[in-house]
């Protein structure tokens, strides 16, 4: 088994790798890919060094799978060259996500969609995957007539120049970290030295309402990102989505504030136990108790968390609750991964 990765210095893609190695898939050739000033770097997996090839290179040698995470113009141009070569790429950028042509995945809501004929197959937006995942069971039984989402998104959805540009403004040393995780917190203050800013605003002590570009109709295409890939995920153009992105000052994960109105009554026990059922969702809601999901508790974990579940008395048949998860695991690695396990296990590759 032959497996590219491209992007694989970036932030997702070495959480592909561990991801990959956690879940032991069988990987007997790592195909890392890099842009050209990387080419030559090495990266580590499963206890040996692999060297970064151009994608001609890795073209080449003829993989059965593709990992994409480098950008939507990089899969634009590559993603069709490796599957016209033969090989399943599953892509985590945003360009063939509302390709009509395309399926567009979470494995445990629709992975059956997933047929033969699938050469490129299209990740989700990290925020619409942790949303979708708790309200698929609620829509199968009740029905979504309308979702308001607000998110607080952790820096990492951004990179490593992000994480730079918020450490650089707190003082926080990049070797004071705990070695071997780019993304776990820094133990004492130091200084990161010269990093260009990502954000036009400092992110430190401060909420940025602004993520992605702005779009004439006054939202961000963060934002119709979540409306648009909602309905195909749920299949379900009928549902009514509206979105309000945020960029938060935490390295953890994302959070969202839900707000929905399904179709048929229901109770407050049932829409826990639905959540519940969901592989891969975790309640955890007792705030009597304090117990309520937070970024720092999602961290480094593959479910997706809700709690605060609760009935909004504003409107019938509506509800609120809060969400959680690791946007570079299940929101986009561990995704692209279980994606890569279904064509496994179909005998797509």
């Amino acid at each position: 088994m032959k497996v590219a990765l491209v992007g694989a210095t970036g932030l997702v893609g070495t959480r592909m790798l561990q991801v990959l190695e956690e879940r032991d898939f069988p990987v007997d050739e790592l195909i890392p890919v890099a842009s050209e000033k990387s080419v030559g770097r090495k990266v580590s997996f499963k206890g040996r060094e692999w060297t970064v090839v151009s994608a001609e290179d890795a073209i080449a040698a003829k993989p059965q799978l593709a990992l994409f995470s480098a950008g939507g113009e990089t899969s634009h141009q590559l993603a069709p060259l490796f599957a016209a070569a033969g090989c399943r790429v599953v892509d985590n950028s945003s360009f063939w996500r509302m390709d009509a042509t395309k399926k567009l995945v979470v494995p445990e809501i629709n992975g059956d969609v997933l047929t033969a004929d699938d050469y490129i197959i299209a990740n989700p937006n990290c925020s619409t995957i942790q949303m979708v995942l708790p309200l698929a069971p609620i829509h199968k039984e009740l029905g979504i007539k309308r979702i308001v989402v607000s998110t607080y998104q952790s820096v990492t959805g951004t990179g490593y120049k992000a994480i730079a540009q918020m450490n650089t403004e707190r003082g926080i040393a990049e070797k004071e970290r705990p070695e071997g995780d780019p993304l776990a917190p820094a133990t004492s203050l130091g200084h990161w030295g010269e990093y260009p800013a990502v954000y036009p605003y400092p992110i430190d002590q401060n909420i940025l309402p602004h993520i992605d570009s702005f779009l004439d109709n006054g939202y961000t295409k963060e934002e119709m990102k979540m409306v648009n890939e909602t309905k195909k995920i749920l299949r379900d153009d009928s549902i009514a989505v509206t979105a309000t992105t945020v960029r938060v000052p935490v390295q953890g994960g994302h959070s969202e504030s839900i707000n929905v109105e399904t179709r048929k009554p229901f109770t407050i026990a049932q829409i826990r136990s639905l959540m519940a059922s969901e592989p891969g969702v975790t309640v955890l809601d007792d705030p009597s108790h304090n117990v309520y999901p937070m970024p720092l508790y999602a961290w480094g974990k593959d479910d997706v968390f809700v709690g605060r579940i609760r009935e909004d008395f504003s409107q019938p048949n509506t509800f609120n609750f809060w969400c959680v998860s690791d946007n570079i695991r299940k929101g986009a690695a561990t995704n692209a991964v279980q994606v890569a396990q279904l064509l496994l296990e179909k005998g797509l590759i």
